[in-house]
């Protein structure tokens, strides 16, 4: 049997040239995905031993850092969304084997970064009490999560930096280098944890404020290693137009087109996240603690679908390049099939080790209780969330940003919270019912993203 029928994959899409044995589709995305699925799964990864090194302060610490998550991609969504607008752009430049071109959008994406960072990072830090009590702060976690909340955002340039040229590099299909530099950049940042959340080997224990010490210690460490890879390059990317650097037209409205959609979809996502966070803040310290534990649980698992996604784009973006959308659209297909596969061993997984796995986090007995409920649900919504992530980034990797905006809207902005509220509250289901919430999302999501990919209209999509 077949990895992918192509012929069924294509649904009516006619062949633009040779079709590759569906072997070599598989050895060719496995090749570019091999390095973004083990560089997502790693940051994920250190994102739950930085979760695990807090909780050694208490429930509270672990609330306190989870207030903080959704206020800092708030920040970072303008971001986010250039950087796909950088990788879909590099990945169709690369196919037009326009180097020019692909250099350009990194340069004139670098400036727009640095300036905008600067803008961002001074509002956060300066209204940091205020943003953290619209997130829902109580008495015992307010404080703690502003002075997180201001150190991450004050060191945030060397993260915005090192991500628009790791995101120029996966477009370019160099994933390697962007799973080397997020690799070096954890590894420092448990180092640094391991010394400042406690205080070992003579260094100070700074609690909360170590951790996110920290962390920006790791994004310096992946800033120096991402600017490396494009200064004095011999490879498809170098910052040599940084001696003069020239806005064309073409670009920034390339860039514009991407990532205004783009920003438009991470804007829904951001508010409806926020909501949710508001919505489950209220149910407790404990809730919320063992409702950041599913979260950070839940990251690692999206972790294999973003891995996956990065590959995507810039396969998609390369075939579609290459004026080859019917290479594109079975690209896409080879990634869902991989995804499919991992999304059920994880759920595997999570239906028999939910306790195990919380109690790496927590001995408390209720949040115990908690967790169990959670990966329950969690066998279920990892087999939505990677397929519809994956959807979703092919989608992108061929222009088809507002399509995915519109997705967003619906689902995480009103879906979301909506369903949580409805089945935490007035159902008075609690936490249960507030993941019942994240159940649905993901749901339609899937629905929607996959009705779209299936009916091949983004493959046509100028950018």
């Amino acid at each position: 049997m077949e990895f992918i029928n192509t012929a069924r994959a294509l649904r009516g899409l006619a062949p633009q040239g040779e079709i590759p044995p569906a072997r070599t589709l598989l050895q060719n995305t496995l090749q570019v995905a091999w390095p973004s699925i083990l560089e997502s799964f790693l940051i994920a990864l250190v994102g739950m031993i930085d979760t695990a090194m807090v909780s050694t302060l208490g429930s509270y610490a672990i609330a306190a850092v989870g207030l903080t998550t959704q206020p800092k991609f708030i920040g970072l969504a303008m971001f986010i969304s250039l950087n796909v607008a950088v990788s879909a752009i590099v990945a169709r430049r690369r196919g037009e084997e326009d180097q020019d071109g692909a250099n350009r959008v990194l340069v004139q994406a670098l400036f727009l970064t640095i300036g905008l960072t600067v803008f961002i990072s001074t509002i956060a830090v300066f209204f940091a009490p205020q943003i953290i009590r619209f997130s829902g702060s109580a008495q015992d976690t307010h404080m703690p999560a502003v002075t997180y909340f201001r150190i991450i955002m004050g060191g945030l340039g060397f993260s915005t930096i090192s991500m628009v040229i790791n995101a120029a590099q996966r477009g370019a299909g160099n994933t390697k280098i962007a799973m080397r530099t997020n690799m070096t950049s954890n590894l420092v940042n448990v180092f640094f944890n391991y010394l400042l959340i406690g205080g070992k080997l003579g260094f100070p224990r700074l609690g909360i404020a170590g951790a996110a010490i920290a962390t920006v210690i790791g994004s310096v460490f992946a800033c120096i290693m991402s600017l490396r890879s494009v200064i004095k390059s011999h490879g498809f990317l170098h910052l040599e137009g940084l001696r003069r650097p020239q806005f064309d037209r073409t670009t920034l409205h390339s860039l514009a087109t991407i990532g205004g959609s783009t920003l438009a979809e991470q804007s829904f996502m951001r508010f409806g996240f926020l909501l949710y966070s508001i919505l489950v803040a209220k149910l407790g310290t404990t809730a919320f603690a063992a409702h950041q534990i599913g979260m950070n649980v839940m990251t690692l698992s999206f972790s294999f679908g973003d891995g996956l996604s990065s590959s995507a784009i810039a396969l998609v973006g390369r075939s579609l390049g290459s004026d080859r959308p019917d290479l594109a659209k079975l690209y896409g297909g080879v990634c869902q099939r991989i995804g499919l596969l991992i999304s059920l061993v994880l759920s595997a997984i999570y239906l028999t080790l939910g306790r195990p796995i919380y109690l790496i986090f927590s001995n408390e007995q209720e949040i115990l209780d908690y967790g169990v409920m959670i990966m329950s649900l969690m066998t279920i919504i990892v087999l939505l969330q990677i397929s519809q992530v994956i959807f979703a980034s092919c989608l992108r990797g061929g222009g088809d940003t507002l399509y995915t905006a519109f997705v967003s809207l619906v689902s995480v902005s009103i879906i979301r919270p909506l369903a949580g509220w409805f089945f935490c509250y007035p159902l008075g289901l609690g936490l249960f019912g507030a993941w019942l919430g994240i159940s649905f999302d993901q749901g339609m999501r899937f629905i929607l993203t996959s009705l779209r990919f299936r009916s091949g209209k983004w493959v046509s999509i100028k950018i």
